[in-house]
Formats: C-alpha cells, sequence, structure tokens
C-alpha cells in the first residue's frame, strides 16, 4: 500500500464528506477512494470513518487523524522540493479569502499560475475564521486581531475603507455631515461576526465607536455593495470595491474627515514547519500584491488622501 497515497484520499474524502466527490476530485473510481481508505484503516489497525447508506463521518481516531496525516503529507512534499523542485511550485494550495480581496486576488492570479505551471489554486471566500487543520485550508486571509495562538500570523497588510452612498439616496435622506447624523439614516452593515450594530471611525488621532441600527444586515461585503449600490442606504466598503464607483459619481464617500477605522491584514497557517514550497510560493506572491496597492500598504495613510492620489 501506498501510505502517502491513502493519507491524500483520506483526507480529501474528509474534506468532502464524500467517496464519490473525492473520487471526482482526485481522478479516482469510488470503489478504489473506498478500497485505499479500507486499506488505510487495515493498516493502522483503527476505524477512521463511520459509514451508513446515507451519511458519512469521521470517527474520534480520524478527527485526530487529519493533523497528523497533514503533516506526513507536508512532510514528503517538501522532501521532493529539497531534492531538486525547488524553484517551480506544484500541486494545489487552499487560500481562503474575504470577497473584497478575492475579487482582488482573482484579477492577479494569472501571473503566478503561468509561472508555476504546475500550481493549481482553489480561491474560497469566506467572511468569518475557518478551521484551517479540520478543512484542510493551507492559508486564510483575516481582518483584524486575531486571537488563535496556535495559528501562525503574519501581517501583510491595512485596509481601508469608505462610508458612502448613491447621490440618490442622499438626496432623498438628506446627507451626514458628522459621525452623529448616522443615527438619522439607514444603515447597511457587513457583518463578519462579533458586534454588527457598531461602526468604528479613525481620524488618526482618536477613534470613536458608533452605535447603529441597520435596516440590512448581510454577512457578504459584495451583497453589500450591491444593496448601496440600489440606493438601499449607507454603507462601509473597502476600497476595493468602492473606489472605482467614487471616481465614477456612483457613489460618494461620506464624512472624509473621520473615516473608518483600518484593520489589519493579517495571512494566518497552521505551520511554518515544512511548509511545501507550493504554500510559500502563494504566500510571497500574497505579499507582493498586497505592496502593489498603496491602500493597503501603510497603518497611518489617511482614506481621504489616499483617494486623493488615486485622482
Amino acid at each position: 500500500m501506498d501510505i502517502v497515497c491513502a493519507l491524500r484520499t483520506f483526507l480529501r474524502v474528509a474534506e468532502t464528506g464524500s467517496f464519490s466527490a473525492a473520487a471526482v476530485d482526485l481522478k479516482l473510481t469510488q470503489p478504489a477512494v473506498s478500497r485505499q481508505v479500507s486499506a488505510l484503516e487495515a493498516h493502522l489497525d483503527t476505524r477512521l470513518l463511520h459509514r451508513s447508506t446515507t451519511a458519512l463521518a469521521l470517527t474520534s481516531e480520524g478527527e485526530r487523524m487529519i493533523p497528523m496525516a497533514l503533516k506526513v503529507i507536508e512532510a514528503v512534499e517538501a522532501l521532493g522540493e529539497s531534492a531538486g523542485q525547488v524553484g517551480t511550485a506544484s500541486g494545489e494550495v487552499r487560500l481562503s479569502v474575504p470577497a473584497p480581496l478575492g475579487l482582488y486576488m482573482s484579477d492577479r492570479l494569472a501571473a503566478l499560475l503561468d509561472h508555476h505551471p504546475q500550481l493549481s489554486v482553489e480561491l474560497l471566500f469566506r467572511e468569518e475564521p475557518s478551521d484551517l487543520v479540520g478543512q484542510g485550508i493551507d492559508l486564510e486571509v483575516r481582518l483584524g486581531n486575531i486571537a488563535d495562538s496556535s495559528l501562525i500570523c503574519r501581517r501583510i497588510g491595512w485596509t481601508t475603507a469608505f462610508l458612502v452612498a448613491t447621490p440618490a439616496y442622499l438626496e432623498k435622506r438628506g446627507t451626514p455631515r458628522a459621525l452623529e447624523d448616522l443615527s438619522h439614516h439607514d444603515c447597511i452593515c457587513y457583518k463578519r461576526g462579533g458586534d454588527s450594530r457598531s461602526w468604528l471611525f479613525s481620524n488618526g488621532a482618536d477613534e470613536v465607536a458608533v452605535r447603529i441600527a441597520p435596516r440590512l444586515i448581510v454577512n457578504n461585503a459584495v451583497a453589500v455593495h450591491r444593496a448601496v449600490l440600489a440606493g438601499a442606504g449607507i454603507a462601509i466598503l473597502s476600497h476595493i470595491l468602492a473606489v472605482p464607483d467614487i471616481e465614477t459619481g456612483r457613489l460618494i464617500s461620506l464624512i472624509p474627515d473621520f473615516p473608518p477605522a483600518r484593520l489589519p491584514i493579517t495571512l494566518a497557517y497552521p505551520s511554518r514547519r515544512n511548509m511545501p514550497f507550493r504554500v510559500r510560493a502563494v504566500i510571497d506572491y500574497l505579499v507582493a500584491a498586497m505592496r502593489e496597492d498603496p491602500l493597503m500598504t501603510s497603518s497611518s495613510a489617511s482614506n481621504a488622501s489616499s483617494l486623493a492620489e488615486l485622482e
């Protein structure tokens, strides 16, 4: 039995929750996938999966096996790369990002894939933190502070956001001149976990938390963007989504002297030990992509001045 191959198959079955789905991903037959997992269980003398005619679930032993299997796969890949494959990444990297950054990266991944013809990237749009080990995610970009001390974290940039609304909405409801005016407006809240009824603003010297009574709460930034453009109210949007519409006049930047507070953009991953070259290649490319955008490189540049530079 090829134990490395069997471990890869087991991880894919655990991730997809299905022998047939794993078979499709691995380009194998469903019986072949089942045989590999059964052979692995026989080799380890333990059951890794509960099976029934309608469901599949990890046993407690199977759950404990996942992080160990990932370490074995990473070690094997690192060994292969050190033996002469360095310089060309191969295999798949699962990268989880918030929606705005996912759009930003999807415009830029072609160059990375051209440079590494054997590399593939699965780009996952996720607004809330994932279980990286349990879900087999190699890298995740998170916004704000990270409380999980078990993860390796690397700050790669800063968010820039704008408080915006359409001209039509402002003509109908009036333009807020100060933060306290927001209590009289329809607010659209982008919920990423935590408090969805408070917005944080900073002028560089002071931070102010403003309580809002949102008319619409959405857990996806792209949906918030569409709702704002439809005239549903006022929202805080990432510059990735907002700047093109501000430049064309479809959206108006509000209260520019006291913009939304900036958050650290942090790259999180389970371990730096035995990191495969394919993962390092994506990290390096991701960091370089962040540096291309002046609105993500500095923690001190103000939104208003940055936008003025763009114009």
